[in-house]
């Protein structure tokens, strides 16, 4: 039997969550994935996001995200150092749990989104459930949920939060599942 510490060990090395871990239909096979690096950047800019850090910086970073996934919000929290440098558009699915894709489309339709991830990712690190979904959500924002999980499967993607981006160094474009530190995201986007 595994005690406290260990199953903390364990966790420290997940660095992801994955839709085969969810019971949802958002987790049907993907579609073809795109041929490039550069087209799957191309296809993540089509999303449905809202943006945070500079809006001058050279160069945008997509970050699929699943409300109830404590990988994104470690993503979220470790990403703040950066946003003086980064462009960042945060762009939520319906993948893990049947109210990711509500609470997705809450944060998306707040007056201030930025306000409602925050209060989101402080309730998910503190093992609650994430903010209560709104009870009257615009068939069009919820739209743009699907839509958003329509492309994370079309960019081949098993689990979040899935940073799609281009590195401001080389100019090279990818795609990293998982959460990184400050130092990780840094270096993956070329900062």
């Amino acid at each position: 039997m595994m005690n406290r510490r260990h199953l903390l060990c364990l966790a420290a090395l997940l660095a992801a969550c994955s839709k085969n871990d969810a019971a949802s239909p958002a987790a049907a096979a993907p579609a073809a994935k795109p041929a490039t690096a550069a087209d799957a950047y191309a296809l993540a800019a089509t999303g449905h996001g809202f943006t945070v850090g500079s809006m001058m910086a050279a160069n945008t970073v997509y970050v699929f995200f699943d409300t109830t996934c404590p990988h994104c919000a470690e993503l979220w929290k470790s990403s703040q150092p950066l946003l003086n440098r980064l462009k960042i558009v945060w762009m939520p699915l319906g993948l893990l749990r049947p109210q990711s894709g509500p609470q997705g489309a809450t944060i998306l339709m707040a007056k201030d989104p930025v306000a409602a991830m925050n209060e989101n990712e402080t309730s998910v690190l503190a093992r609650g459930g994430g903010i209560s979904a709104s009870q009257s959500i615009p068939d069009d924002v919820m739209a743009k949920v699907k839509a958003n999980t329509e492309i994370f499967n079309q960019l081949g993607a098993n689990s979040v939060p899935l940073i799609v981006y281009k590195n401001a160094r080389t100019g090279q474009a990818g795609q990293h599942a998982g959460a990184v530190d400050t130092n990780g995201l840094a270096q993956l986007v070329g900062l």
